[in-house]
């Protein structure tokens, strides 16, 4: 029986096995694959659909691709999936977030670890008492990349630990227009007590596919600016470079071609 997945290239991102690498750095942007594959080796655009900008080039002569993936969970999901049926098994989302812990300031890193499940996508992949955590050996090279470039200066900081995903980007920014405001601030509130980082929209749902699939996953984030730091009245900054976050989504990407090798 025929079917709209029979196509040979996959159905949304549009690419063949072929035209994917080993590793691959996901961001939300379509706009920055094209500068994030500047830093790959003979890098070429092998598919554009939908929100789906792709671009795979060479590290250290191992095919690598930078792949966009929209806002939220959802399209996230599908891109880990296509790309996973592509030969894909190692994925870094370079992306942007809000500070929740006093400790980031804006301009700071945040590699993830694990992620609160705060949106609907994972539950497609996980039991609701499962936790979307991030692979180890991805953490651990993005944090030896991230010793490289950061001091212990404000802006330029680097944390380990759980970041919160969630699928409403204004419930978090103007949590009083929404008629279930009590529930998301108490929610925020009990995050903050628990010591999680920083909010994007991402993480969980990509962590929690890579989990079904048997495939690595991590995240390293900057954090635009920290509301909460703004709140106590403490020094923050306000950014929007996110080069740091991919020259050193580059450096891990390379730490762990050498190490696969072993």
């Amino acid at each position: 029986m025929a079917s709209i997945m029979d196509s040979e290239r996959q159905f949304h991102i549009k690419t063949l096995p072929d035209e994917v690498g080993r590793y691959v750095i996901l961001t939300g942007d379509p706009g920055r694959v094209p500068v994030i594959a500047e830093l790959l080796d003979n890098a070429e655009q092998v598919a554009y659909n939908r929100e789906y900008n792709v671009y795979t080039g060479y590290l250290l002569g191992k095919k690598v691709t930078v792949c966009s993936t929209g806002i939220g969970g959802p399209s996230s999901a599908i891109a880990v999936e296509e790309l996973v049926k592509c030969g894909a098994d190692t994925f870094i989302r370079v992306g942007t977030s809000g500070g929740m812990d006093l400790k980031v300031s804006g301009g700071d890193l945040v590699i993830a670890s694990a992620a609160v499940r705060g949106e609907g996508t994972s539950f497609e992949y996980l039991t609701p008492d499962y936790p979307a955590v991030a692979d180890f050996t991805v953490v651990n090279a993005l944090a030896k990349a991230c010793e490289k470039c950061c001091d212990d200066k404000i802006g330029n900081r680097y944390h380990v630990g759980v970041v919160h995903s969630k699928d409403s980007f204004y419930g978090e920014v103007e949590p009083d227009n929404s008629p279930v405001r009590e529930n998301i601030k108490s929610r925020w509130e009990s995050y903050i007590r628990c010591g999680c980082l920083t909010s994007e929209m991402e993480c969980s749902a990509i962590f929690s596919v890579g989990l079904a699939r048997g495939v690595r996953c991590s995240a390293i984030l900057t954090a635009l600016w920290n509301v909460e730091r703004s709140k106590a009245g403490l020094e923050d900054n306000i950014t929007y470079d996110s080069t740091k976050a991919i020259n050193c989504a580059i450096d891990a990407i390379k730490l762990l071609i050498e190490n696969d090798k072993l």
